[in-house]
Parts: structure tokens; C-alpha cells; sequence
């Protein structure tokens, strides 16, 4: 039908019209061509046709039952909307959010259709039964990483029971609008990796429950609202990579004693830093406010902040010298870098305190009263007597540091194992780093060791092999060896494990090395001296070592109860519940403790690079031993590949080609997967880490055809850290055979944030060892 078009059929009138009808006229909507508006003009004509419709209406009868056309019409319409009508008022807000989205990825939306009754079945949509309404509510919404191009649109801020929202990593455009914070539900909001833009909004914090705010790499401007301080209880407070500008407000954190991160990086945020920061107790893992242009001193009052907090303060403006109180000393120099007015450790940037006068000073030459001026300079029996008390000063120095060094090297060994016989593992006193604190636990009795001196054995490199025992106390001949029962322990790249069992019952562990390295038998004794001169009662104990031609041999003691990966995965690969949390955190309080002693106290300061639970054995205790420290190097001499007909010691100990696995160690760090790198002690740190979210989670990084799928988790790590910036339940992340423990919930959130702060990607970042086993000390205390 044409606009203003007119049909005439005798007494008949019909008129289509796009235009209000006048009073006189009764307009409805055909149900056959829902944009034409029909009129009919009520003073002619009976009407015999309308619209194609084969509906007659008689003038008389039309003035009469009008109403009835209408509610005729209403129920047309209702017809034709009535599945849009049905869907909940959830529903058509999140429709909005479909009809705000211009372009991307609409595939995320497939299912999303006004057809239904509930929105609880569509993808990214979750559900929750609320008392007293008849309908299941909305809480959560996650929708990220869809390449969602579009705006946030205030009808979600009707979401009265929306927990979290979740539409981070889009092109998501446009300012956050305020409406969206009159769902007061709302304790989660991911939105970071998108292009938003404008000022935060002042009302963010009248969302009472709110925990998390990730807000990072967009592209909001405006200062920090002094509203944060509403924030009460906040967890997470990530504003990084955006264009915040203005000064860090003051006044706002005493408030926020629940927060635990702070990230305000890549901003332009200028001003001092507050001393408020200090007050920020419950604060974990990095302190962000890199890459800004903050001036001023460094607060001392961030020393007051939990030891494991680590600070990230490079480039930006600060000034002076670094202070050495509380938490800053466990920081490295990356945390201060591009800060070209700062000095001091750990910088290599030393301070000099200027100690002329100058008018800045406030000092000047006072006159004398006779209107002279006292000479300058000093006489001649004063700087004699000062230049004879600095060669005293300097040779009390001299005398002390004599002192320090020989003290130190009378307890080279930072010994805390104290004396014990071999194969029996009594208990014993705890230590942590005696070398620290100046004590040696050698008090009470000499030295058990008995060190050979390579530069002045007259031993010939290839000649005939000959045991060499470490300990005095060791009285194991070559013949028990010869005779002895062996059994295999195990094989790896580096050799192969015997237990063997002397004649006295007393069983030892006996390494094979390779075959090689005869031209380098001296280096070969410094290595092995060297690692037998670390007792610590968390470290497995060299006892005793063989060279020949064609046999290298490290004996040591036999620690009785398998390892950790045994004891969490069970022989067949499966979870075991037998391990209490109490025996988790001994395991793990023991193995820092011997880890921390390695990078502080041994020798050669030694990296271990192959922190996992299958070198920490346990005892019948549950007491771990670090194994197989030192042994990379040994193995750059000798070889891995024992030889085939067994050397001297053939008939001893069965053979077995060691096995060289190419699978990935999931506990190294990444930095320790690229080759040529120089391992260092960052490595253990996050080594220690993997293996603590072991502990706690029951869920192996590593992948094996023996292990069940419920358990497996590639990046353990990566799993780790979503759960937890997601705010998962720690019940959901944790060992289901720890949930009956209530009592430990809290000591398994200490050491998860512990975990976190090891496993940090950044080794810069990562405390040291011995920071990490005091934190794990005061867990459970």
C-alpha cells in the first residue's frame, strides 16, 4: 500500500496513513503489515475491506464496539511480542549490554536470545536461587577475551545481585558509567585490557562488599578519587597502565587494612609517596608504583610493611638516600632503578654527605669581637695527635676484621647438624642459618670431618681406586661395599641410586657418576669436599666418595622414607590423603630451612637448580632431606653414563643405563629454560615455590601418563594465580584432603601468599630463600 493512497468501493473508504489521525479517526495497527497505519473515516461508509483484511465492519457496529477493536489490536501485539515479554528483568538488562556490542566477536553472544525465559543458561552467565524470589538471579557475568568491540551500559548497574564482572581483555570503549555501581552486590570488577576512558567515578566506592578492582591497561584519566577511602574492604586495587594524573592522595589507605595488593604503575602520577603506605598491613607480594613521576625521599615507614612485600619503585623521581630499615633490606636493585637522585644499597651508587658550609646550610663565619676573624686551618700538634688516633682506629679495624675472618673460618662449615651416626637420623635441634648469627652448633665437640687436600695427595690420576671417607666417625671399607646387597633406587640424568646394606645392617645410598673425567681428578675432590662440608639436618649427608678409572662413587646417607612425590602422589601417581597439612608445613618449614642454609651458609654458595619433590626425601618422621645439590657440576666431569662392565666395582652393583628425560622441568623457573644463562639462587626461590602450591593445592605441575587428569595442572603457577586474582574459594583451590581441617585455613592462606611471592615471574622481584623460611617460621605460630 502506497502512502495517502485511497480506495473507493461504493460506500467504502479506506485511506492508509503514515500521520496521527485526527480526532475523528480510529488508528490501529494491522496485524498483516505491522508498519501501515490504517484509518478509517467513521462518517462514510460501512466498511467492507481493510488492509486485505476480509473484516467487515458496520459503521453502526464499529461505533459501539470499539473497545472491542482495541483490545483485538492489544492482542496482536501481545502475540507478536509475547517472547520478549517473558523473559526476566536480568535478562533484558544483559541484552543490553548484546545491543551495546558494535562489532567483534558476537559469537560470544550466540546463545544469548530473547526467546528465553532465563538468561541463566547463556554463555558467561551464572546463576543463584534468592530467597524470596521466585526467579534465579543473575551474579555473575564473564565475557573476556572476546574481542568485544562496543560500550558498558548503565542498565547492568540494575543487576541487583551481581557478584562479579568479568569483561576484561575486549575493545570496549567509552567511559565506566556511574549507573553500573547501583549494583550493590558487586565485590569483583575485572574491566582491565580494554580502551576505556574518562575519570573513575567518584561513587566506586558506594559498592559496599567491593574486594577487587582491576581497572589496568586502559585508558582512564583524572586523578585518584579521595572516595577510595570508602573502599573498606578492598583486596586488590589494580589501576596500572592507564593516565591517572595528580598526586597519590593521602588519608585514604589507613582505611583499606584489608589490602592486599597495590599496583599504580604506568601512570602520571606525580607527588610524594604517603606515609600511609606503611599502615597497609595485610599488604602481600608488590608494592607497583613504577614508571611514574613521583618525587621526594623514600618513606622509612615502608620498612614497617610485612617482610615478604616487595617494592617496584623504578623510574620515577625520587630522591635521597634508600633507607635500610624493616622490609627494605629484602629488596634488590631493580626495585630502585632509573632513579637518578637515589643512592645507597643495594644501589652501587654510594651517598656522600657534603660537609662544607653554604647558605642553603644556614651557617655562616661567626666574627670574632675584635672584628678579626679566627684563622683557618689547624695547628700543627692538633693534627698530629688526630693523624696518631686515625692509625689506631684503622689498626683496631685491622685487628677486628682479623678477629671476624678467623671466627668465621673456624665455623666454616655452618654446621647445625650436629653429630649423628651414620644411617641414624635422631632428632634433632632446629636451625635455620647459624652462619648468620656467629654460632657454630660444633660447640660441645670437634669437627667430624677429615677433608683431603687434592693440591698435596700424591695419588695418580688413573691409578687404582681407593675410598675416601669425609667424616671420621665413618667406618665403611671397600670390602663391605664388594660384598654388600644392592638394591636399585633410581635413575636420572644424573647416574644412578643404589641402596646398599653393609654388613652391620646399617643401609647407605651409593651414587654412580660416569666413567669420565680422569685428567680432573683434583677439581673432581674440591667438588666433592666442598659438598661434604654442608651439615644441616634438612640436607642429605655425603659421607664418604671413590674414584677410580673407569668408577666414580658418592656414598651417602640412606634416608628410609621415599621422597615427597611419592608421599603426595602415591606410587601409582595417584593423590594421597595421607599427609596431614601439620606434616605439609613441617615438610615445607625443612626444606627452606635446608634450601636457605645452601644460599647463605655452604661453601661455595651453592644453587641447586633441581628443586623438586623427588629430591626432597623424607624421614619416618616426615623430616625432609634436600638431595642431590652440587651434583651438575660433578656430573661436567665425570659423565652421567656409568660404565657398562661396571669398573672395579662391577659385581657389586647391578647395571642400568641412567636415563636422560627430555620432558620439561615444570618447577624450573622460566628464566632457568633458556640455555646459556648462569643458574643462580632466584632459580631455587621459585622452584621452592611450585613445590609449596604442591603442598597446599595436591595438584602436580608436572604431566605423566600415570597421573590422574584431576590432578594434573600444566602451569601450576598460571592456574594459581587466576584462581586466586579471581577470587576462587580457597576450598576450590585447595587439597580436598585438607577441607576437614578448618583449623588450617588460615595458616594455608599465609602459605599461599608465600607461594605467590616465590613463584613471581620477575626474579628481581622474588625474596631470598632465607626471608622465605622466616615468613614460614611464623606460620602457625
Amino acid at each position: 500500500m502506497e502512502k495517502g493512497k485511497k480506495w473507493e468501493s461504493g460506500s467504502h473508504l479506506i485511506e492508509i496513513s503514515s500521520a496521527l489521525p485526527p480526532p475523528n479517526k480510529y488508528p490501529f495497527h494491522s496485524p498483516l503489515a505491522s508498519n501501515t497505519l490504517v484509518t478509517v473515516d467513521s462518517s462514510l461508509a460501512p466498511i467492507s475491506y481493510v488492509c486485505g483484511c476480509s473484516v467487515l465492519f458496520e459503521d453502526s457496529v464499529m461505533r459501539k464496539n470499539w473497545s472491542f477493536l482495541l483490545v483485538f489490536l492489544l492482542m496482536m501485539l501481545y502475540l507478536r511480542r509475547q517472547l520478549t515479554l517473558s523473559l526476566t528483568p536480568d535478562g533484558v538488562a544483559l541484552l543490553s549490554f548484546k545491543s551495546a556490542v558494535d562489532g567483534g566477536g558476537f559469537d560470544a553472544f550466540s546463545d544469548w536470545n530473547d526467546g528465553d525465559s532465563t538468561p541463566c543458561s547463556w554463555n558467561g552467565v551464572s546463576c543463584m536461587n534468592i530467597s524470596g524470589d521466585p526467579d534465579p538471579r543473575v551474579v555473575g557475568i564473564s565475557v573476556a577475551g572476546k574481542n568485544l568491540r562496543g560500550y558498558i551500559p548503565s542498565e547492568l548497574g540494575t543487576l541487583l545481585y551481581l557478584r562479579r564482572l568479568n569483561l576484561h581483555s575486549n575493545d570496549l570503549y567509552g567511559p565506566i558509567p556511574e549507573p553500573l555501581f547501583n549494583a550493590s552486590s558487586l565485590h569483583s570488577l575485572f574491566l582491565y585490557g580494554n580502551n576505556l576512558s574518562g575519570p573513575l567515578p567518584p561513587s566506586i566506592c558506594n559498592i559496599p562488599r567491593l574486594q577487587n578492582l582491576d581497572l589496568s591497561n586502559n585508558s582512564l584519566s583524572g586523578p585518584l578519587p579521595v572516595g577510595l577511602k570508602n573502599c573498606k574492604k578492598l583486596q586488590r586495587l589494580v589501576l596500572a597502565d592507564n593516565d591517572f594524573s595528580g598526586g597519590i592522595p593521602g588519608g585514604i589507605w589507613p582505611e583499606m587494612e584489608n589490602l592486599v595488593q597495590l599496583d599504580l604503575s604506568s601512570n602520571e602520577l606525580n607527588g610524594t609517596i604517603p606515609e600511609e603506605f606503611g599502615q597497609l598491613k595485610s599488604l602481600s607480594g608488590t608494592l607497583n608504583l613504577s614508571h611514574n613521576h613521583l618525587f621526594g625521599e623514600i618513606p622509612k615507614s615502608l620498612g614497617d610493611l610485612p617482610v615478604e612485600v616487595s617494592f617496584d619503585l623504578k623510574s620515577n623521581n625520587l630522591s635521597g638516600e634508600i633507607p635500610q630499615t624493616g622490609s627494605f633490606s629484602n629488596q634488590g636493585p631493580t626495585a630502585f632503578l632509573d632513579n637518578p637522585f637515589l643512592c645507597g644499597f643495594p644501589l652501587k651508587k654510594p651517598c656522600y654527605n657534603s660537609t662544607q658550609s653554604s647558605p642553603a646550610d644556614g651557617t655562616q663565619a661567626t666574627a670574632h669581637p675584635s672584628g678579626t676573624y679566627p684563622k683557618k686551618g689547624l695547628s700543627t700538634g692538633l693534627i698530629v695527635l688526630i693523624s696518631a688516633a686515625d692509625v689506631a682506629a684503622i689498626a683496631l679495624i685491622g685487628l677486628v676484621v682479623v678477629y671476624i675472618y678467623w671466627k668465621k673460618k673456624d665455623s666454616n662449615s655452618c654446621s647445625c647438624a650436629g653429630k649423628g651416626k651414620l644411617g641414624g637420623h635422631g632428632k634433632e635441634h632446629t636451625c635455620i642459618f647459624p652462619c648468620l648469627v656467629g654460632k657454630s652448633s660444633r660447640a660441645g665437640g670437634e669437627d667430624d670431618s677429615e677433608m683431603e687436600d687434592p693440591e698435596k695427595t700424591d695419588r695418580e690420576e688413573g691409578g687404582e681406586g681407593d675410598l675416601v671417607a669425609i667424616d671420621k666417625g665413618f667406618t665403611f671399607e671397600l670390602d663391605e661395599l664388594l660384598r654388600a646387597s644392592a638394591y636399585v633406587l633410581g635413575k636420572s640424568s644424573l647416574g644412578i641410586v643404589y641402596k646398599v646394606v653393609l654388613g652391620n645392617g646399617v643401609p647407605v645410598a651409593v651414587r654412580r657418576l660416569g666413567e669420565g673425567g680422569q685428567q680432573r681428578y683434583k677439581e673432581f675432590v674440591a667438588e666433592v669436599q666442598a659438598i661434604g662440608r654442608v651439615k644441616h639436618p634438612n640436607i642429605v649427608r655425603l659421607r664418604a666418595y671413590y674414584w677410580a678409572l673407569d668408577e666414580k662413587l658418592l656414598i651417602s646417607d640412606f634416608i628410609s622414607n621415599g621422597n615427597l612425590a611419592t608421599a603426595l602422589r602415591g606410587r601409582s601417581g595417584q593423590p594421597s590423603s595421607s599427609l596431614s597439612w601439620a606434616t605439609r608445613l613441617r615438610i615445607a618449614k625443612g626444606t627452606a630451612r635446608g634450601l636457605a642454609y645452601l644460599h647463605e651458609c655452604s661453601p661455595r654458595k651453592f644453587v641447586h637448580e633441581a628443586i623438586k619433590p623427588s629430591n626432597i626425601l623424607l624421614d619416618n618422621d616426615f623430616q625432609p632431606y634436600i638431595s642431590d645439590f652440587g651434583l651438575n657440576r660433578l656430573i661436567s666431569i665425570t659423565g652421567s653414563n656409568p660404565s657398562s662392565s661396571g669398573g672395579f666395582i662391577g659385581g657389586a652393583l647391578p647395571y642400568l643405563k641412567s636415563v636422560h628425560s627430555d620432558m620439561t622441568n615444570s618447577y624450573q623457573a622460566p628464566e632457568a629454560r633458556v640455555p646459556g644463562i648462569k643458574p643462580n639462587q632466584r632459580w631455587d626461590v621459585y622452584s621452592f615455590g611450585v613445590v609449596l602450591l604442591e603442598l597446599i593445592t595436591g595438584k602436580s605441575p608436572e604431566l605423566s601418563p600415570t597421573t590422574s587428569t584431576s590432578i594434573e595442572v600444566p602451569d601450576l603457577v598460571k592456574w594459581a594465580r587466576k584462581g586466586f586474582q579471581e577470587e576462587v574459594p580457597l576450598s576450590d583451590m585447595m587439597d580436598p584432603a585438607l577441607i576437614q581441617e578448618v583449623h588450617a585455613k588460615k595458616e594455608v592462606l599465609s602459605a599461599f601468599h608465600i607461594a605467590l611471592a616465590c613463584t613471581e615471574a620477575d626474579p628481581e622481584i622474588r625474596p631470598r630463600m632465607k626471608n622465605v623460611a622466616e615468613n614460614l617460621e611464623r606460620v602457625g605460630l
